[in-house]
């Protein structure tokens, strides 16, 4: 069963901030609803986002810059993860999300795993650069170091 939303702020793939969307009853209950990126179509709603339209405007453009300014300083960025390895270069186990997401808060900035865009984990040793997706308009790229304990 399909239910009506108000979009709150860009989502990726559904639509932009104000938008009138259609969504499986799930999406909107488990993701969309709790992160308040939409609210439910009803008069009062409507009414009530055409006060604020203006002012979540200017929050979703302050959201941008932070987010911006983040990817700035994530591009100057080079974090080195240290892992046990085996000597063809072969780790113990993998690098994902989770191992970057910790490297950087070690350099000060706080990221949730699921910001972190790895395709699959990395299980060599070397360099590469993982997309960081800040926001809907924002992403940054990082060079990680994956070098032996």
């Amino acid at each position: 069963m399909a239910v009506e939303l108000i979009l709150l702020e860009d989502v990726d793939g559904l639509g932009n901030l104000g938008d009138q969307v259609r969504v499986a009853e799930g999406h909107a209950r488990n993701y969309l609803l709790p992160k308040h990126k939409a609210c439910v179509v009803t008069p009062a709603n409507l009414r009530r986002l055409e006060a604020r339209k203006i002012q979540l405007q200017q929050e979703h453009e302050e959201r941008i810059t932070v987010a911006q300014a983040v990817a700035e300083k994530i591009g100057r960025l080079s974090i080195t993860v240290p892992v046990e390895a085996a000597e063809n270069d072969k780790l113990y186990g993998s690098v994902g999300p989770v191992q970057v997401v910790e490297a950087l808060a070690a350099e000060g900035i706080q990221l949730d795993r699921e910001e972190v865009l790895l395709e699959e984990p990395i299980r060599e040793l070397g360099v590469y650069t993982v997309d960081i997706h800040l926001h809907t308009e924002v992403q940054a790229a990082l060079k990680v170091w994956v070098v032996r304990k």
